[in-house]
């Protein structure tokens, strides 16, 4: 049964446990957003904290208990905790440290952390290791430090693996309305996920920014993503964990584990969650979530009156998932009415300054950019912080412009601080989201403008086996190519006739039963290709024995030759502890690591993931014909992904790595001619 965390969240009375500056600092920050509920200490001395009696124990306080702040040690915690689930109280922010996150520099951390969780049994708490929340729209706080958050009416929600991040955030002057902030700390029992999936029955939540270090449980993740898109909440990720450091630092931070970046990548593409690189961008995308929500296109037109921003504005969008529409015949007539002949019309657009001032020909100007294949439209202005009245037409042309049309609009400063803070809340007030820095925002357009389906399966889980273990084989087992081929043939992946040598001698009559030319590969050798250990187009019993003889070895594998390839790809399944099944396709060969072209998705895929997987490689023109080559047999392509993809669904538990490189593509076939599995250790 789900936790009810809103009466933890929208708390009437808070108890506030320990006497160290930190429980004084709750009281003050409740006091500073102008918490009117009760608030009171406790203290086995019976202190005045923070200009408040304290009772001496939880049990002499007389009323219910919706929220706790428990500021005592580590070990204390526990106890405390318990004690409030006797008193029915509504939860707790474990602050505390030394927990799951202090790995080995605490032996008993782990095992702590499990006696909390147990404490706590169905009461809902947050941490440990954790600063707890804020709630903006009911003006409570429990919240150990200071923080940038008044009161609104309706905001975005934050929710930080990082208490530090978490305080920062709320410092932002960006005219982002925050309605909640919530730490979350080590997550021992109220995971991430499930706090969002909380404050999505709260109306007045616009949008959900998530700073993600590790993701946990990802059928949460999956239940929080359906929820979301039923509610029409739209959800952004700031996952860090890109880089080798970074994943060190979060498992050491948080106890999460980061799990690889195209893993990351592939879980939050199907839960429809976009990602963004920083935390500008994360508060831009966020704002223009809040003001406009989603965007219907993804494309943009800029206006600016300087031919530089123009490019700047192209350049920042170069290469990413957007476009500028062509301007249309009536969008050039209304334009050229409104500027004349002397401004080159384009998208996008230069204006100049000859109706600068002339506030209704720069509305006019503004909203003929509007056309019905532009997501956004963005205005170009940066205001002096020396004398800004001079551009009060801009602001009045922007405004008029987007009340015309009705359609989304913003206005960019390229440098943040050349925006003021009033103008942009008038921007706000008036549905313009006003963006501060040009590249955040032209990433938070293309994030709000990424396709928000969300994967209707689960990801694949481990459960019991489908396919017994083939007998001979061990855990952790890394099988031979001709093995790894017997296996995945038997779910339909098409491979080459072969047999398999031992000895080099009369090889005419088992020649027989192959049809040249033929391929000759010493088995045992890495990097067969590189080390000498293939031998090509050989069609008789002495060509082979010559081939063997020089590449060396005991046994070989010896196997039809497939001819006629149109291209190489890869296929490959990894189990990413962190977020599932990993299948990448990609280019294949020998130059694999360099071309360094693939997509990743996580299992199961359906075959239309696939397809449109195929068309976002690089190299997907040679699938489809290029100058004048055969086409690849894509229907063959999409069987040999789909039977590796059976294979791994027999026996998820057993699976630690799929590679197929490479699978050679024909106008016919699809064919594996190289295969590896490795089993998983348990």
């Amino acid at each position: 049964m789900p936790r009810d965390l809103l009466r933890l969240l929208t708390p009437r009375t808070i108890a506030v446990i320990g006497g160290g500056a930190w429980c004084a600092s709750i009281i003050k920050a409740a006091e500073r957003i102008g918490y009117d509920g009760e608030i009171f200490p406790v203290h086995p001395e019976g202190k005045v904290i923070a200009g408040r009696q304290a009772v001496r124990a939880l049990s002499d306080w007389e009323g219910p208990i919706d929220a706790a702040f428990i500021g005592v040690n580590r070990k204390a915690t526990v106890d405390v905790v318990r004690a409030l689930r006797a008193l029915k109280a509504g939860g707790a922010v474990c602050f505390a440290s030394g927990f799951s996150e202090a790995g080995a520099e605490l032996s008993d951390g782990v095992d702590l952390q499990a006696e909390l969780v147990e404490a706590a049994g169905e009461m809902p708490i947050l941490g440990p290791n954790c600063y707890g929340f804020i709630n903006a729209l009911e003006g409570a706080a429990i919240w150990p430090d200071q923080h940038g958050c008044g009161t609104v009416e309706r905001g975005v929600a934050i929710l930080a693996q990082s208490s530090n991040i978490a305080i920062n955030l709320t410092m932002q002057k960006r005219a982002l309305p925050i309605a909640y902030v919530v730490a979350c700390g080590n997550m021992a029992q109220t995971s991430q996920a499930e706090i969002a999936m909380a404050l999505l029955e709260d109306p007045r939540v616009s949008a959900i920014g998530l700073h993600i270090e590790g993701f946990g449980d990802t059928a949460e993740w999956h239940a929080l993503a359906l929820k979301a898109a039923a509610k029409g909440i739209p959800l952004v990720a700031l996952k860090v964990g890109q880089s080798e450091h970074a994943q060190a630092a979060t498992v050491s931070h948080t106890a999460s584990l980061a799990g690889s970046h195209a893993g990351a990548n592939a879980l939050l593409a199907r839960l429809g969650i976009p990602r963004v690189p920083d935390i500008p961008s994360f508060l831009e995308t966020l704002k223009l979530l809040h003001t406009i929500g989603r965007l219907d296109q993804a494309s943009l037109a800029t206006v600016s009156c300087s031919g530089g921003e123009a490019s700047l504005a192209a350049d920042t969008a170069h290469g990413r998932a957007l476009r500028f529409p062509p301007l249309s015949a009536p969008q050039r007539a209304a334009l050229f009415e409104a500027l004349g002949p002397k401004v080159a019309l384009a998208n996008p657009l230069d204006y100049h300054t000859y109706i600068w001032r002339d506030t209704a020909r720069m509305s006019d100007t503004f909203a003929a950019l509007s056309g019905p294949d532009t997501g956004i439209t963005l205005a170009i202005v940066d205001y002096p912080h020396t004398d800004a009245t001079d551009w009060a037409c801009a602001t009045d042309a922007i405004l008029g412009a987007a009340k015309r049309t009705g359609r989304p609009y913003g206005v960019v400063a390229t440098l943040p601080e050349l925006l003021p803070l009033d103008v942009a809340e008038r921007f706000m007030a008036a549905g313009v989201v006003p963006f501060m820095g040009l590249t955040e925002a032209i990433t938070a357009v293309e994030a709000a403008a990424r396709p928000s389906a969300v994967a209707p399966e689960p990801l694949l889980a481990g459960g019991a086996p489908a396919l017994a273990q083939t007998p001979g084989q061990t855990p952790g087992q890394t099988l031979s190519e001709h093995d790894s081929k017997a296996e995945l043939a038997r779910f339909g992946l098409a491979v080459p006739a072969s047999l398999r040598l031992t000895s080099i001698k009369h090889l005419e009559a088992r020649l027989a039963q192959l049809a040249v030319p033929l391929v000759l590969k010493a088995e045992g050798m890495a990097h067969k290709s590189d080390a000498g250990g293939v031998a090509l187009g050989l069609t008789t019993a002495e060509a082979v024995r010559a081939a063997a003889a020089e590449m060396g070895g005991t046994s070989w594998l010896l196997e039809e030759m497939t001819t006629g390839a149109v291209a190489e790809l890869l296929i490959g399944v990894t189990r990413d502890e962190a977020h599932g099944l990993l299948l990448t396709i990609g280019a294949g060969g020998v130059l694999t690591e360099l071309l360094q072209d693939t997509v990743s998705m996580l299992l199961p895929v359906t075959r239309d993931d696939i397809k449109q997987a195929l068309t976002q490689l690089k190299c997907a023109p040679l699938l489809t014909g290029y100058r004048g080559k055969p086409a690849a047999n894509i229907d063959a392509i999409l069987e040999a992904v789909l039977a590796v993809q059976d294979y791994v669904v027999a026996q998820p538990h057993l699976i630690r790595e799929v590679e197929i490189n490479p699978l050679l593509c024909t106008a016919s076939r699809a064919v594996a001619v190289d295969a590896l599995i490795r089993k998983a250790t348990s």
